[in-house]
């Protein structure tokens, strides 16, 4: 069976994630896959919009897609294949290609929504989620940091949100992510599979009135704001992940405690990289964002050896061996080199032979 199901039903082009076993994360067949379907869709008539969903254990829905293939990174990366590098091109590509879409294209962003699969939903016109959406963007926790795209979206979060996702890698419930702006619906999970056959079964006119439609459906859940917003906003808007963690650990109250030791946690020298990305992605456009985040993970897994490399580290602890007891280098926030982190956002190649230099 196909691990990307895609279909015209009616006036909608319909893409099913269907690699349930492994919660849809990516391979690179399946960006080859999604890429292809959109391009042909993009010019076809007969397609006034397209509707992305994912696979669970129990059929559709239950599922989105749980990021990449983070042991195809891990066994790539060790093996020298030069692949690794075509993933992240190509997935980077993808994501630009849905936030540019001429067509409507609308997410359902049902249970596990992470990394990869933030790539192929936040740039959808319609972002739905459900009451079992868990969203993140949990990079730091495999020292790697939130790429496609995710400066550009995070950055674009009320307050400083995007700093703390960024760098805490929170998992945000369906209602969160609407008052995060990383949604623009919360409806019950079990209204779903109507929504999804109705688009297929019905003879809708035009594209504004396929995405009207969609968002128009009762039922809709209130949008859940993070609290506590005001201190969120204060600490991570400090210069330095030094200075938030200061603040953080000088603080008595449980929310203060707990994030200091989800950040203590972290691979310290992402946290510093990631920091950096957020902040420069505010004043970049989405093209810009993902030739940075190019870079940016090329680094990840050749600034230094594989056998250096944290995300590599990162990886093995959490999907390899599964100990969960990362070794970072270095170990402490404190020892973090300024010159280290600054080394991500130098390319590695001229402007012109820049792997995503046609993305506009």
């Amino acid at each position: 069976m196909s691990e990307v199901i895609t279909e015209v039903r009616g006036r909608v082009g319909c893409i099913t994630l269907n690699r349930p076993k492994a919660l849809n994360a990516l391979s690179l067949p399946m960006i080859r896959d999604l890429t292809a379907a959109l391009q042909r869709w993009h010019h076809d008539p007969q397609v006034l919009a397209v509707a992305v969903r994912g696979t669970g254990k129990e059929g559709p829905f239950g599922a989105f897609c749980a990021g990449g293939d983070i042991r195809f990174f891990h066994q790539a990366a060790h093996a020298g294949d030069t692949s690794l590098g075509d993933f992240f091109t190509e997935e980077y590509a993808l994501n630009h290609l849905i936030h540019t879409y001429a067509k409507p294209y609308i997410a359902f962003m049902d249970g596990i929504v992470m990394g990869g699969g933030m790539g192929i939903s936040q740039g959808a016109s319609v972002r739905v989620v459900t009451e079992r959406t868990k969203m993140a963007m949990p990079e730091t926790h495999i020292g790697l940091f939130p790429d496609v795209g995710g400066g550009f979206f995070l950055s674009r979060c009320p307050g400083k949100l995007g700093e703390y996702l960024g760098l805490t890698g929170l998992m945000l419930s369906g209602p969160q992510a609407v008052a995060a702006k990383l949604a623009d619906l919360a409806l019950p999970s079990a209204r779903l599979e109507v929504i999804w056959n109705t688009l297929g079964e019905t003879p809708f006119e035009s594209a504004e009135a396929v995405e009207r439609w969609v968002l128009a459906q009762p039922g809709t859940m209130a949008p859940e704001k993070l609290s506590p917003q005001p201190q969120m906003d204060a600490v991570f808007g400090l210069p330095t992940v030094q200075a938030m963690l200061d603040a953080l650990e000088a603080a008595s109250d449980e929310w203060s405690q707990n994030t200091a030791k989800t950040l203590r946690a972290r691979s310290p020298l992402m946290l510093n990289v990631v920091l950096e990305q957020i902040r420069r992605a505010r004043s970049m456009s989405l093209a810009e964002d993902l030739r940075m985040e190019r870079d940016m993970v090329h680094h990840c897994f050749h600034l230094r050896s594989v056998h250096d490399s944290d995300t590599v580290e990162g990886i093995r602890a959490l999907a390899v061996d599964k100990d969960h007891s990362p070794h970072w280098k270095p170990a402490k926030v404190e020892e973090v080199d300024a010159a280290e982190v600054a080394r991500f956002f130098v390319s590695p190649w001229p402007s012109d032979h820049h792997p995503l230099r046609h993305l506009a």
